[in-house]
């Protein structure tokens, strides 16, 4: 009867602690710590007003989540940032926020005071409501005598609004110790509305083992205070804080925010305790959403966060942010390149889960949008490769195509429910790409279903390089395949009614300072055509 009753908890969290073996006590002792964790009403009493000896909005600002209302801003008090603790001392902090109309902050329209609490490491989640629709707008945050940089965030068109144009940046993949983040001066000086950022924010491994640049701190990372003190590391560049505090972003996390090529509590090591993965998985969530501008909707309860959602830019655009990672069954084929075979074809396997494709197929069901756009992790593109002497293609089991039934579905899916105009866009990789893609790519004269732009990384890689040697087979054998490169940078998006246009920016170096910048492919789409146009 035990069994049936600790079954039946509707918490994910504790249910699945509890399916894993955890004892009653160990259980009990778990819901009280997800209890424990503070909300508006329920902070803890203890607060104090400090006098800081040194800057404690060390990592600076940011906003996100936008919507026609409002947004969230961001910070996180830590005037010692790789200190534990962040040098704050173990009780709330009264933190002040404005809004305001202009930079100078001299027009002040919005203003209240928030608690930055022990439980969420001094981070500050401000959902700023009651705001008017598409207009830019400016903040800060003061704690006791210390002031914090200005940050520039904007609202979205109303969702009936007819808005007439957006243009955004698409981010991914920013390994701390392979390259520099010179390409976020470029980005700023673009002046997006909105920047997308499409995982591997962090990289969990130890010092030194991708070092070529700079080096992080310690050993792989596994408790909440490892987790926090690399967010810390990341957040100290002060290219990637001058690119959050310049407009809002849309972040969603691939792996590396927990560890490599995991799949919901699948570990890509062989052997390791679940209970020990779900425990790790708990410290990285709340790492993530306390170094991130996410609302409140995305706190995190144990191992489980709630991260895909949607937003809509007036009736031009949907944007549907999705979450690869948490709820993925485990890669076929042990998670090796091979043809797309009974494996990669069960039904049961899923990238998205029930849950969240139903949620997905719904909201592309009522979108009214012209375009329609889902800003996920890994690439769609059917892309096959031979292997040594067997021309036979293979596949990568860790994208899409290990989940190939699925994915054809989904393209089945937005065929038969005509939506407009869909778009994806991709991270991962640590290239370029521009796929057209069909209900199977392998069936070349299918029709184009839908675009799919996937965005190299900021600095994983290092340098990286135009074109490999079997570019042109690559090429021959992939007719989905419309730009292919392997530099370093990211992708410039401008979108009308009528048009689509992605720029492809490239570093031409991020492993020394001054790397410049430039547009390596601008490649376009009709609305209404799901075919690539080069310019």
């Amino acid at each position: 009867m035990r069994a049936h009753r600790y079954d039946s908890v509707m918490d994910p969290t504790l249910r699945d602690l509890y399916q894993l073996g955890v004892s009653r006590r160990e259980l009990l002792a778990h819901a009280a710590a997800l209890a424990a964790i503070p909300t508006l009403d329920r902070a803890a009493t203890s607060m104090i007003a400090p006098a800081f000896r040194s800057d404690p909005f060390t990592m600076g600002v940011a906003s996100g989540d936008p919507d026609h209302l409002g947004f969230v801003i961001w910070t996180r008090l830590a005037p010692e940032p790789f200190a534990a603790g962040g040098g704050m001392p173990p009780k709330a902090v009264e933190v002040r926020w404005e809004i305001a109309a202009d930079e100078s902050m001299s027009k002040v329209l919005a203003r209240g005071t928030e608690l930055a609490t022990p439980q969420l490491g001094h981070s500050v989640h401000v959902e700023v409501e009651g705001l008017q629709a598409d207009r830019w707008y400016y903040y800060r945050f003061r704690a006791g005598d210390a002031e914090s940089p200005i940050g520039r965030a904007r609202t979205l068109p109303a969702p009936d609004a007819d808005a007439a144009q957006v243009t955004f940046a698409v981010t991914t993949c920013q390994n701390w110790e392979q390259g520099l983040y010179t390409a976020y001066e470029q980005m700023r000086r673009d002046a997006p509305d909105l920047v997308f950022h499409l995982g591997d924010y962090i990289y969990e491994y130890e010092a030194g083992r991708n070092g070529k640049v700079r080096t992080h701190h310690g050993g792989e990372i596994d408790s909440l205070e490892d987790y926090r003190m690399r967010h810390a590391q990341y957040r100290s560049d002060p290219l990637l804080q001058a690119m959050h505090a310049s407009c809002p972003w849309f972040v969603t996390w691939d792996d590396h925010e927990f560890d490599n090529n995991c799949a919901d509590r699948v570990s890509e090591q062989a052997g390791v305790d679940p209970r020990a993965f779900l425990t790790r998985r708990q410290n990285a969530y709340q790492a993530y959403y306390e170094a991130m501008p996410l609302r409140r909707r995305s706190l995190p309860r144990g191992p489980h966060l709630q991260l895909y959602r949607k937003a809509s830019f007036g009736r031009l655009a949907e944007f549907f942010v999705l979450d690869g990672r948490q709820y993925r069954t485990n890669q076929p084929n042990n998670d090796r390149r091979s043809p797309i075979n009974e494996a990669a074809l069960d039904p049961r396997q899923t990238m998205l889960g029930a849950e969240q494709r139903a949620w997905l197929k719904q909201g592309l069901i009522g979108s009214r949008a012209r375009w329609n756009v889902l800003a996920q992790q890994v690439m769609m593109g059917m892309v096959g490769v031979p292997s040594g002497d067997d021309p036979a293609p293979r596949y990568s089991m860790d994208q899409w195509p290990g989940y190939a039934g699925e994915r054809m579905q989904l393209m089945q899916f937005l065929k038969d429910r005509r939506v407009p105009n869909p778009v994806v866009l991709t991270g991962d990789i640590h290239s370029n790409w521009c796929n057209e893609l069909r209900v199977d790519d392998r069936r070349h004269d299918d029709p184009v279903i839908a675009a799919e732009f996937v965005a190299t990384s900021l600095s994983s890689g290092g340098n990286g390089y135009d074109r490999h040697s079997g570019y042109d087979a690559m090429l021959a054998a992939n007719p989905c395949v419309k730009f292919h490169n392997r530099q370093r940078g990211y992708l410039r998006c401008s979108v009308t009614k009528h048009s689509w246009t992605t720029d492809f920016v490239v570093m031409d170096q991020v492993e020394k300072p001054g790397g410049e910048a430039t547009r390596r492919a601008r490649l376009t789409l009709e609305a209404g055509s799901a075919l690539v146009q080069s310019d």
